[in-house]
């Protein structure tokens, strides 16, 4: 990535182990489980939502109450983010770009249909059908809600009223957020951006949908490479934010910065086929920068057997030294914020020198702080991404 030098001044990161810097730099240095709900959605096991005070980051109930749990999650994160880099100064000129799902639907509007065509002939379930609907779709003629209802109430509760952008793809839209948004500051395109997004595990809608894929984890916690015996994601509540910022601007306003992004490279493989995932991600390495020798390694493998399997295949072929270090161990898949938490994640390690514990024999223990981290993220269904994060000398900080 050439173009004006891009740091992370920012995070806001909500998951099981709770909200904030601190929370998550104890669960990086822990090496006890991230918590876990194996009872409410059995046999799917995830990790659930922390309790949050929502009135310090969505003070106004009338703004909670209209908005569904993913858009209080995003918009309670995105607070956490300003927060985190003193920026509430910069909202009134700074980019919001949002990765976000199909919208939560209305499950009870859902339930009441299938109950009232069940058992009935076709010809009339087909007449019932569009009688309910007619009543029950939104303003929108849509059955769930739209997903850049998350970026409007983080525009309207914090007062980001910069360029908008909402992207939707699963990981990839997460990844895509992040790329775009740092090509656009490195283009000098602003000054800075409010990147990230949010997902609800506890959701049986969902549930369905990724056990029909066969991407769910059924029985209790194991880490993400060791789950041979039940290969499958463990959904994690998750939300993560981040604020970037072209470096000079906040050297400027006396902010320091949490990790430089020196690169965000993402590709697109049809898993199906002869060019395949780990050649899309070969691909994607060689558009980074990263210091020859050995290597650290953030990884945002999901745990599915495919995927994870070609992620091996990708790093084993890189030929160098790996330290292995598994964000979806830590905080669980949380599809579209998966890619901007691990992110969160790493900043954090960078610039707090943290050298987090092995979980699992794929983690192998760390010798010394990382300097330069590679952040993975391979989809569970499509979507290959890495990032470079180096960290920020002493001597570059204001």
């Amino acid at each position: 990535m050439s173009g004006a030098d891009i740091w992370i001044t920012g995070i806001g990161l909500v998951s099981a182990h709770g909200e904030g810097r601190a929370a998550h730099l104890a669960a990086l240095a822990g090496d006890t489980p991230t918590p876990l709900d194996a009872d409410s959605h059995a046999p799917f096991p995830l990790h659930p939502a922390p309790a949050l005070e929502l009135d310090r980051q969505i003070p106004k109930k009338g703004d909670q109450r209209q908005m569904e749990p993913w858009q209080r999650l995003g918009t309670y994160a995105a607070g956490l983010a300003l927060d985190d880099a003193g920026a509430r100064s910069l909202v009134a000129e700074m980019d919001l770009i949002v990765a976000a799902g199909g919208g939560e639907r209305d499950l009870a509007l859902d339930e009441s249909v299938l109950a009232a065509l069940a058992g009935l002939p076709p010809a009339e379930a087909a007449t019932q059908l569009n009688a309910l609907l007619a009543g029950g779709l939104r303003p929108t003629l849509f059955l769930a809600q739209l997903s850049n209802l998350l970026a409007g109430n983080i525009s309207i509760v914090h007062g980001v009223t910069g360029a908008s952008r909402t992207f939707m793809g699963e990981e990839q839209a997460g990844a895509d957020a992040v790329r775009i948004a740092t090509a656009r500051l490195a283009e000098g395109r602003g000054q800075a951006a409010l990147v990230g997004g949010g997902f609800v595990a506890a959701r049986w809608d969902l549930m369905v949908l990724y056990h029909s894929a066969g991407l769910l984890r059924q029985g209790g916690f194991a880490p993400v490479f060791t789950r041979d015996d039940a290969p499958g994601a463990i959904p994690g509540t998750l939300a993560a934010f981040l604020v970037l910022e072209n470096a000079a601007s906040a050297r400027a306003r006396g902010a320091r910065g949490l990790a430089r992004i020196t690169g965000v490279a993402c590709e697109q493989a049809r898993r199906d086929g002869q060019d395949g995932s780990a050649a899309a991600a070969a691909r994607a390495f060689a558009r980074l920068a990263l210091p020859d020798g050995p290597l650290t390694v953030l990884s945002g493998a999901t745990g599915v057997a495919g995927p994870t399997a070609v992620e091996r295949d990708f790093l084993a072929g890189l030929g160098r030294d790996i330290t292995l270090r598994s964000a979806g161990s830590r905080l669980g898949w949380g599809v579209e914020a998966t890619f901007p938490a691990s992110l969160a994640l790493g900043a954090l390690m960078l610039a707090e020198g943290v050298q987090p514990p092995s979980l699992e024999p794929a983690e192998a223990p760390m010798a010394a702080p990382a300097q330069d981290l590679l952040v993975t993220g391979f989809g569970a269904w499509r979507g290959e991404a890495l990032a470079h994060l180096r960290a920020i000398p002493a001597e570059e900080q204001p």
